[in-house]
């Protein structure tokens, strides 16, 4: 994700007038909340976040049958 300057918000400012904030989400997608002149904060999209960040139902169910293959034993030893 690209950090624009004109997308850098204070945690202050976001407290006082969080309406602002969410419209420079809804005009530029997302807004970077700084803490202490740091970026600490991201206020994204719904829409970008759904699109980036998360995971397909069909990559969780490759993971869990990874997993469970990799220590089955484990697993059913907990069964007992």
């Amino acid at each position: 994700m690209n950090i624009n300057a004109d997308n850098l918000v204070s945690i202050s400012e976001a407290n006082r007038n969080f309406s602002k904030v969410a419209r420079l989400v809804d005009e530029r997608g997302t807004a970077i909340i700084l803490k202490n002149n740091a970026p600490r904060y991201v206020l994204l999209d719904y829409s970008l976040f759904r699109e980036n960040a998360v995971a397909d139902t069909a990559d969780v169910d490759a993971a869990a049958v990874r997993i469970l293959a990799k220590h089955l034993r484990a697993f059913e030893e907990l069964a007992k």
